[in-house]
């Protein structure tokens, strides 16, 4: 049976709840909810498991704070037994539009701390990730209080809508292959439905 890891990325504690910065976290906990799974607190991690269409999902959420993610990733990856090209990463992008959802089989941490701590722990950066871009529509300056900040009411919907999209994401991961699912999804921009012209 095959084994994947989930691994949404966000920090810990009642302020970062459904933030920018936390969206892995809620991209992660939509899957586990709709696939009738609970996390429990564990080893370095809110953890999860399901099983989904035969397959087995072990979904974490770390306890670490962002920083220190590959602590997380790295010890249920070992745990588990399971292969690096069947984990996700799911992360907020800050250099992509609020439209796009990009899957890649590899790539750079792009400055996101949680990744660069991932690729540091595993020394490689040849792992799945599924990153959420969360656009950039700050004034200068303000990056950081931007990607810490909660959702503009206006962007709510639409963020609401692109987590269902993301879960959706993860099923074809699983099931369709990581080059599929690209093709399904990479250049699709996300609009809510009935928003299209």
């Amino acid at each position: 049976m095959s084994k994947f890891l989930i691994v949404g990325l966000g920090n810990v504690g009642r302020e970062y709840e459904h933030t920018r910065h936390n969206i892995g976290f809620d991209v992660v906990s939509a899957f586990v909810a709709k696939n009738g799974g609970f996390f429990k607190t564990d080893r370095l991690a809110e953890v999860a498991e399901l099983k989904w269409r035969g397959k087995v999902f072990i979904c974490i959420k770390p306890t670490t704070y962002m920083n220190l993610s590959g602590k997380a990733f790295k010890y249920w990856m070992d745990k588990e037994k399971i292969q690096l090209e069947n984990t996700l990463t799911v992360v907020d992008d800050l250099a992509l539009p609020l439209s796009a959802l990009r899957l890649r089989p590899s790539g750079s941490d792009a400055g996101h701390n949680g990744l660069r701590d991932i690729q540091f722990t595993l020394n490689t950066s040849e792992y799945p990730k599924l990153r959420f871009g969360i656009g950039n529509k700050f004034p200068k300056g303000m990056q950081v209080e931007f990607v810490l900040g909660k959702w503009f009411k206006e962007d709510i919907p639409l963020v609401k809508h692109k987590i269902n999209i993301a879960v959706e994401m993860i099923e074809s991961f699983a099931q369709n292959g990581i080059e599929r699912t690209m093709n399904m999804y990479n250049k699709k921009a996300i609009e809510l439905p009935g928003e299209q012209l």
